[in-house]
């Protein structure tokens, strides 16, 4: 029976509150385990360093870039990502160990677990959230739009479903969420216009009204009490300030012409 080693690689930035959790969920499935640190400014590197891990420090370049160079710093050609915030749990370590012991697929999806606020959230579209995570680099890198990135495998490539589930320990406050989207609808606006997107100035008040009511009522959101609530409405609002924030892009860029 032949035996594939896997490398586990985790990006990181700041992240001392989630690591070390992370780190050893993946401890009893990995060979090797390459943590690539955006230059932290908190505990990160020290916490990592208590651990077999390879830490290599690397400026931030993207979450598609920085994910793709982490990739390519592996030995083994089988990749099992995380992101710091989150850890596999067990079933999804027992089917892990199960299958290297006789890889038959190109890659692995699996299902992933939100917790928001202290509560598991399993509706509003958050749940199953499956995403591919272990696949063989030589099928497969990393790619979308940022920082919504996943990984995209090359035609043909098999893909088996794994049980269990990667715990997303998401956000610990509602606060941390407004910060996200800030955050994270500007790198979306500037990839959409670096790509030549084009929205409709309407389009981000249909836009985020059809967000909120797939989320909230079609997506059964409204079970998870008043966090599936507070997501419906947050997911919306993001959708409306990422398309607000590229026809703000657009405009800019005809006046300077």
């Amino acid at each position: 029976m032949s035996y594939t080693p896997v490398s586990a690689v985790v990006i990181t930035f700041n992240e001392e509150r989630n690591i070390a959790r992370c780190i050893e969920s993946l401890l009893p499935v990995s060979d090797e385990i390459v943590i690539v640190d955006s230059l932290s400014t908190d505990k990160t590197k020290e916490i990592c360093l208590q651990y077999p891990v390879r830490f290599i420090e690397h400026p931030f370049e993207g979450y598609i870039e920085q994910k793709n160079w982490a990739m390519e710093q592996a030995k083994h050609d089988y990749i099992l990502s995380l992101d710091a915030d989150e850890a596999l749990d067990e079933d999804l370590q027992k089917q892990i160990l199960s299958i290297k012991r006789n890889i038959q697929y190109d890659a692995y999806r699996m299902n992933r677990l939100t917790n928001y606020c202290g509560r598991w959230i399993y509706h509003g579209g958050w749940y199953p959230d499956r995403k591919i995570r272990l696949w063989n680099k030589k099928k497969g890198k990393w790619g979308g739009i940022n920082p919504h990135d996943k990984v995209m495998l090359s035609d043909n490539s098999k893909v088996k479903q794994l049980k269990g589930n990667i715990l997303h320990y998401s956000y610990y406050t509602i606060d941390e969420h407004y910060r996200q989207i800030e955050r994270f609808t500007k790198i979306k606006a500037d990839a959409m216009f670096e790509k030549g997107i084009r929205v409709r100035f309407f389009r981000k008040y249909a836009a985020a009204f059809v967000k909120f009511l797939r989320n909230y009522l079609f997506r059964w959101g409204f079970l998870d009490g008043k966090e599936g609530l507070i997501i419906a409405y947050l997911s919306a609002g993001a959708t409306f300030k990422k398309y607000h924030l590229l026809n703000k892009k657009w405009k800019t860029s005809r006046l300077l012409k």
